[in-house]
């Protein structure tokens, strides 16, 4: 197949769309172009692989990258066996284009994040919400969907493939345990930044509390303070894949999201992250997450906004070494046996062939 990977919202170094469907496309043959806003975020384009740098879709400023994909799809789009979409916009930027091949992937409940966005004004936001639905009951009527939990389903008419959001396994995660945490993921005021800081000045400099990722306005110069105060160590934006090397030999790794709609029903994909490299989780309660925890056993749940308990569960692993080599085993093994990425990767791939083949006949 000839795949258009098509973003104007994520990351060109998104996890799920660069380090897994990208790969996984890749390796069983197909060839894949990345259409994405490298420059938006400023990040270097990858030499070995397709790429097209179009606008970044952010905050009120939408109109020029949705108008650039659109452009992009009415001129090429049907060059290509699939175009995978991965953000709503694009569903209506393809209202009445004839590309035989649309696929789109939902992500997120992205009606519920829009309750969380400061750049929209408060009393417009349920009229967002209601926007984003009539965009997926659009979406449902012209193009296959797959969908990234099975708690998405129900927002649907139609049945979908899940193609979850799964981890790759890495062979060996073998690392004497040092006197750190670690926090892998965007950093904002819902996701749990000022926790982590917080976290980070009681612990220090006894544990450290490194943060592995972007930072965005709402909580960068209190992180950039806590950084040079000594209380965190933040590494910035790292690609996935070297990010995910800093893992092993930490006590813990940390998922301090708020409570909020958009993180109720979907499980962090870091969690699973830090299952897979022999790492025990401290998690505040969103439904997805507490149970992921609690049926495994792979770690600690604290309630939301509450650093004194997560400052004791980090103690406590430290204190404890065999209860932490005991919880970093049982996710570990929950991640082969349930959530490895091998085998949503098959689906994944599969589920495009099928749906190319079908389109071409």
């Amino acid at each position: 197949m000839r795949v258009l990977v098509l973003t104007v919202v994520h990351d060109p170094e998104d996890a799920r769309i660069r380090h897994r469907q990208i790969v996984a496309l890749r390796e069983a043959g197909h060839d894949v172009t990345l259409a994405a806003p490298f420059t938006g975020y400023g990040r270097d384009i990858p030499p070995d692989l397709g790429v097209i740098d179009i606008p970044r879709s952010q905050g009120r400023h939408r109109f020029h990258a949705v108008r650039t994909a659109r452009r992009l799809l009415k001129q090429h789009g049907r060059d290509y066996d699939i175009v995978l979409m991965h953000d709503p916009e694009l569903v209506l930027a393809t209202v009445g284009l004839d590309v035989p091949g649309l696929v789109w992937d939902v992500h997120e409940d992205t009606a519920a994040a829009l309750r969380m966005k400061t750049w929209l004004p408060r009393f417009s936001r349920p009229a967002g919400a209601a926007l984003i639905r009539v965009i997926e009951r659009s979406a449902e009527r012209r193009m296959p969907l797959l969908l990234a939990e099975e708690s998405y389903a129900g927002r649907f008419r139609k049945e979908h493939t899940v193609v979850r959001n799964s981890v790759a396994i890495p062979d060996e995660v073998s690392a004497p345990v040092d006197e750190r945490v670690i926090y892998l993921g965007r950093l904002t005021a819902a996701r749990g930044a000022l926790d982590l800081v917080e976290l980070g000045r009681r612990l220090a400099p006894e544990i450290m509390v490194h943060l592995v990722g972007p930072a965005d306005a709402d909580c960068a110069a209190v992180i950039e303070a806590a950084q040079a105060g000594g209380a965190v160590v933040w590494h910035g934006f790292v690609p996935n894949d070297e990010a995910l090397t800093m893992l092993p030999g930490a006590l813990a790794g940390l998922s301090l999201l708020h409570e909020q709609p958009n993180y109720a029903h979907s499980r962090p994909t870091k969690i699973v992250e830090y299952m897979a490299h022999g790492l025990p989780v401290i998690s505040t309660p969103n439904p997805a997450s507490a149970e992921l925890i609690m049926r495994h056993r792979c770690g600690t749940v604290v309630p939301f906004g509450d650093v004194d308990a997560a400052e004791a569960a980090v103690r406590e692993l430290r204190n404890n070494r065999e209860e932490r080599r005991r919880m970093a085993e049982a996710g570990r093994a929950a991640v082969v046996a349930h959530y490895s990425w091998d085998a949503d990767a098959d689906l994944f791939v599969h589920s495009l062939e099928k749906l190319a083949h079908a389109t071409s006949h």
